[in-house]
């Protein structure tokens, strides 16, 4: 069977392809995405089964990321936003450490807390204001330094960093180290400040829908693997040859490696694991993240979605999400050890709890070598109709991969008297 030739090909129907699709498609260029699995997305997706939404691992959509905010369409979102802070567990109770700009109802319960001293909390409203300002970086000299250090150099506790800024970090950035360079940490902390922390409605997919919908019938394909690329075609697992004057690969960085024929890099991306359970009640009301502020144990953090969004969860039901820690390798019965675990934090009610599903996502963000600085000025171009896209190429971040998509669609756009 003959197919039209596409005047561009992307590889892959991640929020970074779909962006790029949206944006060439806008500018009047024909394109065709070819996506290996059975739906979009990427790793931004998200099941249903037995009434639950299930996003493929804990996910949260910071809306107050630059490129989002220029890309998306909230209103139709239905974003669902949770308290703009996190409950810490620490000596055997719950602790607020809330945005007191936002939320000045917390105001003596953080102050209180012995989540780090008065000072550390007075810092805090100093980091949020450099980082707004896009100082933060600037102030430490080298954006490539990372975070544990610019933690100290704003003179914080080791309470303050051990009980909040760890637990909540190496749950964002799925690093123990606090080792994330400077510069990401500057724009992940400046959206948590200027907007919300919320998941879409319909579940955290909903973004790569929203991106396939203004998208011309037939333009994704799944189900269509490309097993290798050559010069200016593609050759398809199934078989197929597609040939096309400009190619995207706006993959992982390991798929990307491979099919431009480089050595593929040794497993150094950052994964993730989160356990789902349905329970008859909320064990914490309110759409609150909760942290482990203890440092040890199985569990890093927990989060009761349907308070969030009730629409992640059938009614009468409560969907909890757990991620956890490399100590869960070590248990033979994940379910089981984060339910013994959970006792100290919500009593026997965990036992009542039925595990639905646990996702073990070995390439959740991408390697932080990989995350340079000078990603923001490289050109997505590696060479004369092949392009680049991907969250690796900006700052391994949802916004990055729009970012990156916007990037490469541009310099298609560029070099578009060559199509």
């Amino acid at each position: 069977m003959k197919h039209a030739t596409p005047q561009v090909l992307i590889i892959g129907a991640g929020l970074a392809g779909l962006a790029c699709a949206r944006h060439l498609t806008n500018a009047g260029l024909a394109c065709t995405v070819l996506e290996a699995s059975d739906g979009i997305g990427g790793r931004v997706r998200t099941d249903r089964a037995e009434g639950f939404q299930l996003d493929r691992g804990f996910q949260v959509f910071l809306t107050g990321y630059p490129e989002a905010r220029k890309a998306l369409n909230y209103a139709t979102l239905n974003l669902m936003p949770f308290y703009p802070g996190a409950l810490i567990r620490y000596a055997g109770r719950f602790h607020v450490m809330s945005d007191l700009l936002r939320r000045p109802q917390d105001l003596l319960q953080t102050l209180v807390s012995p989540i780090g001293s008065l000072t550390d909390k007075l810092r805090m409203l100093q980091v949020r204001r450099d980082a707004l300002r896009q100082h933060l970086c600037s102030e430490m000299t080298d954006p490539a330094r990372p975070t544990r250090e610019v933690l100290r150099d704003y003179q914080f506790s080791d309470a303050m960093i051990t009980r909040f800024f760890k637990p909540f970090l190496s749950g964002v950035f799925l690093e123990a180290e606090l080792s994330t360079p400077c510069w990401i940490f500057e724009l992940v902390w400046a959206a948590f400040c200027r907007g919300a922390t919320a998941v879409p409605r319909d579940g955290m997919g909903a973004i790569a829908q929203q991106l396939a919908s203004s998208l011309p019938p037939g333009t994704v394909r799944l189900n269509h693997a490309v097993q290798k690329i050559q010069e200016s075609s593609v050759l398809l697992e199934s078989g197929e040859r597609l040939t096309t004057h400009a190619l995207v690969i706006a993959t992982d960085d390991v798929t990307a490696s491979r099919l431009q024929g480089k050595h593929v890099p040794g497993t150094s991306a950052r994964g993730s694991m989160t356990l789902y359970f349905d329970a008859p009640v909320a064990p914490q009301r309110g759409p609150w993240l909760m942290l482990n502020g203890e440092g040890d144990g199985v569990v890093r953090t927990v989060c009761v979605l349907s308070e969030a969004a009730p629409s992640y969860a059938p009614p009468g039901r409560a969907l909890i999400s757990v991620t956890t820690t490399d100590q869960i390798e070590a248990h033979s019965d994940g379910p089981q050890a984060v339910r013994l675990f959970l006792q100290s934090w919500f009593g026997s009610q965990v036992n009542g709890w039925r595990h639905l599903r646990t996702d073990h996502i070995h390439h959740a963000l991408p390697p932080i070598d990989l995350l340079s600085p000078g990603n923001r000025t490289a050109s997505p171009r590696v060479t004369a109709g092949l392009y680049l896209c991907g969250d690796y190429r900006e700052s391994g971040t949802l916004d990055g991969a729009l970012l990156s998509g916007r990037k490469s669609a541009e310099a298609v756009l560029t070099d578009c008297d060559l199509l």
